[in-house]
């Protein structure tokens, strides 16, 4: 049960920040509610209540604000308001909204301070509390990090009860009929004589209202969506290819442009038309940063006019040559270039001090985002401001930066997010927008249409950080003893920051996720993080950091526990330390049947990572054929507290489990002359359908707290495979892509 209190017409608040964060930013301005942004323009007999619905005698519209890349948050978020709001799927419309403040992600502090998610101690809370309340202050949007719904679990729901409160209030006054009396559902009041009255009829005189305070949050036991299968309604557009995507919108009077920029990221020293200008369909070609763009009547012409031009790029910024990142990471396990150290669990020294150490070290390269959807934008600009469409994460500040290049102020940036064909964090960047509003200030009035080719977007990608680790660690008496893991990597985080301008202050939490904050109680522990500077630059991808520690740490742990005599799985159960983390094991070694006996070449292994709060534990079976290993099936368990939709959840732990295993399998980004050398999907392949394994998932929810799992399947996998090939093989594969090392049928 829950309480939303205080909410008025214009303004709306779910959750207030810690005291600590209250006092170091002044506990008036930090409950101060952000002003409802669809108050403003509403027509006669029109309603809001909140920044999540509004209704007209003609509509329910309920605001989905988080950016829907996939993952169906959409569908998520309107469960959530319809669940409180007692309306059903067909009965509403729904509506990304207008970038503002009021949907600030009350969720994102939880990643950025440096504690485990389970560390609920004062200093924790405080340090949340804090950032949270910076969060709110500067209206912070964001869709990442496995946010959406724990941002929007009880906001949401909230949003819809004081809808529906408000509704029967009206209905009370137009009636006659006590509030008490008064029942929902179907989108309408019901009253006690059988007569309903429609949301819509009721708007009119609901706009009157000041919206009820005081609600009370349904118990669960009678919920009608929320924890039961869903039919998603994007999944027939999707499936029948009707779905709109930002690559698919044509407004009048618009042109279409593509782009050639510098794959080196530095400048452009010059270039060549060789008749580019002049090929068919083609109009101009327009200075852009780092390169130019080519002008057209259709996307097709544009690409291959910009294809024709001959370009002098100047040296990257970065070494040139692959090798030398490499020998960048590894000369970065040193005291210069600590980050922090997250555990000193014990004496490690001490311990392994005349034992029997075993060592090794874990590579992960580069690798692309490479959604479906090429990047795109669409950028009208005039002289009062800006219009924009393109799918985006980050809506206010894809205004900031829109606004910088049209001279305007960023609220006369009028932005429509749109679906997108997948993200894996590409859409937190900045490039096809920044280029399309470059284009369009050279064009004013005219609508721009920027598209990406798909060499020009693995060309111009901010890949995932490259990494390293180096482990030693002891056994003693059939337990793992003592562990010194290190792991150096460049900072996606301080990349990223750098180019959206904000600074990222203290250790990069990223580095080391998925390693740093493991669950479990190694007497002699110890976990380093390093700094690489910053060699191509990196962004946020699918997991960030847990992609690579958490296969760098489940790895050698199952190198350990070898070493060890002992289970894989056992010893992990016994080294477990927090309740949750344990049933996620258990579960997993129910669901696999753990420790039965297996065919002559076929292995078994696990592995457990916790990334964005969420523990996620797989056990992988394989075969070694003659051709090579073959992937026969995938047990996953996870714990998010409450799982909202079990048909969505399923769908994203196999989805991230193939995507995962996929870039483990084939995937990686190398660089020569300063360019990557991988130019599109031949050369950096995915999963194939004949390689996908049966994938048979499992949702706990023993948390207390709620979690995302967009991005939480994605790190246990590829250790998880590593280690089932060592059982089937005796093969320890210590660097991904793994098909470097054997190959996969």
């Amino acid at each position: 049960m829950g309480r939303a209190r205080t909410i008025a017409r214009r303004t709306f608040l779910i959750g207030s920040a810690a005291i600590a964060g209250g006092v170091a930013f002044g506990i008036y301005k930090v409950k101060t509610p952000h002003d409802n942004p669809l108050a403003e323009g509403l027509g006669k007999g029109e309603a809001t209540f909140n920044p999540f619905v509004k209704i007209t005698p003609e509509a329910i519209t309920l605001i989905t604000p988080h950016a829907d890349i996939g993952q169906g948050v959409v569908h998520m978020q309107a469960a959530l308001i319809a669940e409180e709001l007692d309306v059903e799927f067909g009965q509403f419309e729904t509506d990304f909204g207008a970038p503002a403040p009021a949907y600030w992600n009350t969720a994102l502090s939880a990643e950025a301070v440096p504690f485990a998610s389970f560390d609920e101690s004062f200093g924790a809370r405080t340090m949340r509390g804090m950032v949270g309340s910076v969060t709110k202050l500067l209206g912070v949007m964001g869709t990442g990090g496995s946010s959406s719904a724990p941002d929007q679990y009880e906001k949401l729901r909230a949003a819809g009860a004081v809808a529906r409160e408000t509704l029967k209030l009206a209905a009370s006054q137009q009636s006659g009929v006590a509030v008490g009396e008064l029942k929902t559902a179907n989108g309408a009041v019901q009253l006690p004589d059988g007569t309903s009255l429609a949301y819509t009829e009721l708007a009119e005189a609901a706009s009157g209202l000041d919206p009820v305070s005081d609600v009370t949050l349904r118990d669960p036991s009678t919920w009608r969506l929320i924890g039961k299968p869903m039919a998603r309604k994007d999944i027939p557009a999707k499936t029948t290819g009707t779905q709109i995507y930002g690559i698919d919108l044509k407004l009048d009077g618009m042109v279409y442009a593509s782009t050639r920029v510098s794959p080196r990221r530095g400048a452009m020293n010059g270039y060549e038309e060789n008749g580019a200008d002049t090929m068919p369909g083609v109009s101009s070609i327009l200075p852009v940063t780092g390169g130019v763009a080519v002008v057209a009547n259709s996307t097709w012409r544009a690409m291959n006019a910009a294809n024709q031009i001959e370009f002098d790029w100047a040296d990257a910024p970065y070494p040139a040559e692959q090798d030398a990142h490499w020998e960048e990471v590894a000369a970065s396990f040193t005291e210069e270039r600590l980050d922090k150290e997250w555990r000193a669990d014990g004496d490690v020294d001490a311990a392994m001090d005349g034992a029997e150490v075993i060592s090794s070290e874990y590579r992960a390269g580069y690798v692309a985002h490479q959604p479906l959807e090429p990047l795109n934008a669409i950028v009208r600009a005039d002289k009062n401001g800006a219009e924009v469409w393109t799918g985006h994460q980050l809506p206010r500040f894809l205004q900031q930066k829109v606004a910088a290049i049209v001279g305007c102020e960023p609220d006369d940036v009028i932005y429509h997010n749109q679906y997108s064909g997948g993200s894996f964090g590409h859409r937190l960047e900045w490039d096809n927008v920044t280029q399309a509003a470059e284009i369009a200030v050279q064009m004013r009035g005219t609508p721009v249409k920027l598209t990406l080719s798909r060499e020009e977007d693995f060309a111009t990608d901010y890949p995932r950080q490259i990494g390293m680790s180096r482990s030693k660690g002891t056994a003693k008496d059939g337990k793992v003893d003592s562990w010194s893991l290190d792991i150096a990597t460049v900072s996606a985080a301080r990349s990223m920051s750098g180019r959206l301008g904000v600074p990222v202050p203290g250790p990069d939490t990223q580095i080391a996720a998925g390693a740093w904050a493991m669950a479990y109680g190694i007497p002699n522990l110890r976990v380093r993080a390093y700094a690489v500077p910053e060699l191509a630059p990196t962004s946020s991808w699918r997991s960030v950091g847990a992609s690579t520690a958490g296969f760098f740490a489940e790895s050698f742990l199952d190198e350990l526990i070898h070493a060890a005599g002992a289970d894989p799985l056992e010893e992990r159960l016994r080294l477990c330390n927090n309740e949750v983390h344990r049933k996620v094991l258990e579960a997993v070694a129910d669901m696999s049947g753990w420790g039965t006996p297996m065919g002559d070449n076929q292995g078994r292994g696990v592995a457990l990572v916790e990334s964005f709060g969420v523990p996620v534990a797989q056990v992988i079976e394989v075969t070694n054929t003659d051709a090579g290993i073959k992937i026969d099936r995938v047990y996953v368990a996870a714990d998010v507290g409450r799982v909202i939709d079990p048909v969505n959840f399923e769908n994203l732990v196999q989805g991230g489990v193939v995507w995962a295993l996929g870039h483990a399998i084939n995937s990686e980004i190398t660089y020569s002359d300063g360019m990557a050398e991988q130019t599109n999907y031949h050369a950096s392949e995915g999963m194939r359908m004949h390689q996908a394994p049966e994938i048979i998932v499992k949702g706990l929810e023993n948390a207390e707290k709620i979690r995302g799992i967009g991005e939480p399947p994605v790190p246990a996998a590829p250790p998880a495979l590593a280690n089932a090939i060592f059982a089937a093989t005796g093969q320890r594969i210590r660097e991904m892509p793994f098909n470097k090392h054997i190959d996969f049928v």
